[in-house]
């Protein structure tokens, strides 16, 4: 796996081998996300929209969005909607506004119910077009406490020069001396009527005049993330990660895969691939207690990223194949035909290939005569050699390292023995037999007189 590249076939065997443990981490993210719903409680959003007449240019409009959300309109509105323990500050984290376009101004609220998200939307609207005119009366204010009366006087002087002019105009009767009296008499009255219009004129005529598009909508749903959103994201999430520490373990294991590594870190041929159906056979007594138990409802004692082995298909298929492994150590073995069996302790596939194979052997007239023995794989210890005439390695597929083999292979030569042959089992799902007992007649001259030839079943 390590320097496999990763493809969808890969991550389909990873979802079908690890379908219980992927449910059920799924399952805990999904329960992790409906504990975080409750953490952050269901909020609604609603916005309310005012409309700025005229032209208004795009920093101006910033400028109308920062006042929306200013301290003051906040803490005005926090003021007139009364809410206990909400100031202005607190207010802060629950009020948006942007610009739209066609010099629109839009404020959003957020609270706990729709009602409550509806009035902070509409007061902050009221309170902002308030302020913003507020301002511009001010500002309207100020520039009319002085330039009034600088009209007036101007107004005043202009009456006089106009009067001035008309007294100094031709005083006859003709055409042309009527026609200039009455136009400065005119121009004077039209400068008389515009004083006493500026004198009427209110102050805040001068506002921005902000028109409020209607009141806030109630929200009819809850803002994201809802706590169906939260549900879905902590499984996908979940399963995501698990995902992603099944393929990031995998690609680091050293474990050896290939059937041509595995035989060459031992020294010796690979006489065939045996299968196991269902579970193991053999469990130690330590892995007897809930951790394993665990293991096994999480389907974790199988791996995940080896390929899976030719099917049988039936019972009678299974057998052929153990079969054609002991006719293939006859070959092989000198006679006496005796023959140590080694197996890791912690490998309890393998165990139960190497019980079918002591089986097989014992039942086809003892020979070759096999006896199991465990070892363990941290610190192997083979038993001395007395009259058997070689060793027959029985591991389970992708379940050792090089090292750990290694180690395997120079125990059997520290106790005199030779590795004449390695037996991988593959754990397969256990199906119904086709036939009960004994194999079929076709198969049978392929076992008789242990004359099997040919590369491992």
């Amino acid at each position: 796996m390590s320097e496999d590249t990763i493809r969808l076939v890969t991550i389909g065997r990873l979802i079908r081998r690890r379908r219980r443990l992927l449910t059920v981490l799924t399952l805990v993210g999904a329960l992790a996300g409906l504990g975080a719903s409750f953490l952050f409680p269901p909020r609604y959003t609603t916005s309310a929209s005012v409309l700025l007449p005229g032209a208004w240019e795009d920093r101006e409009l910033l400028t109308q969005v920062e006042l929306a959300t200013s301290s003051v309109v906040l803490d005005r509105a926090a003021a007139e909607l009364g809410w206990d323990g909400v100031d202005g500050r607190d207010l802060r984290d629950r009020v948006s506004a942007r610009a739209a376009e066609g010099n629109i101004i839009e404020i959003s609220g957020t609270a706990g119910t729709p009602e409550r998200a509806q009035r902070l939307s509409d007061r902050m609207v009221e309170q902002f077009v308030t302020f913003a005119a507020q301002i511009v009366g001010d500002t309207a204010d100020s520039e009319a406490a002085t330039r009034p009366e600088e009209l007036r006087q101007l107004v005043v002087r202009t009456s006089r020069r106009i009067t001035e002019l008309a007294d100094a105009a031709d005083p006859g009767q003709t055409v042309e001396s009527v026609q200039t009296r009455t136009e400065l008499a005119k121009l004077r009255t039209a400068l008389q009527e515009a004083i006493a219009k500026l004198d009427r004129a209110d102050p805040a005529a001068g506002r921005a005049g902000m028109v409020v598009l209607g009141p806030a909508a109630r929200p009819d749903g809850e803002a994201p993330p809802t706590r169906a959103q939260l549900v879905g994201a902590g499984a996908l999430l979940f399963f995501l990660l698990t995902v992603v520490g099944q393929l990031a373990a995998a690609r680091r294991s050293r474990r050896l895969r290939g059937e041509p590594e595995i035989a060459a870190a031992l020294g010796s041929a690979l006489l065939g691939t045996v299968e196991v159906p269902g579970e193991p056979s053999a469990i130690r007594p330590r892995d007897r207690g809930p951790r394993a138990r665990i293991r096994r409802l999480l389907g974790l004692g199988v791996r995940w990223d080896v390929p899976a082995p030719r099917a049988s298909g039936d019972e009678a298929g299974r057998r052929i194949r153990y079969r054609r492994v002991c006719a293939r150590l006859r070959d092989r073995l000198p006679a006496p035909r005796r023959l140590l069996v080694v197996v890791p302790d912690d490998d309890g596939t393998a165990r139960g290939a190497a019980e079918r194979l002591v089986a097989e052997a014992v039942e086809a007239g003892d020979d070759p005569r096999l006896r199991m023995v465990g070892v363990s794989v941290s610190r192997p210890l083979v038993p001395d050699r007395e009259d058997e005439s070689g060793v027959l390695v029985v591991l389970g597929t992708g379940s050792r390292t090089a090292e750990e083999l290694t180690g395997i292979a120079g125990a059997c030569r520290d106790a005199g023995h030779e590795i004449v042959g390695v037996v991988l089992a593959a754990p397969v799902p256990d199906r119904p037999a086709r036939s009960a007992g004994r194999p079929r007649d076709a198969a049978a001259p392929a076992l008789v007189g242990g004359t099997a030839k040919g590369g491992p079943a």
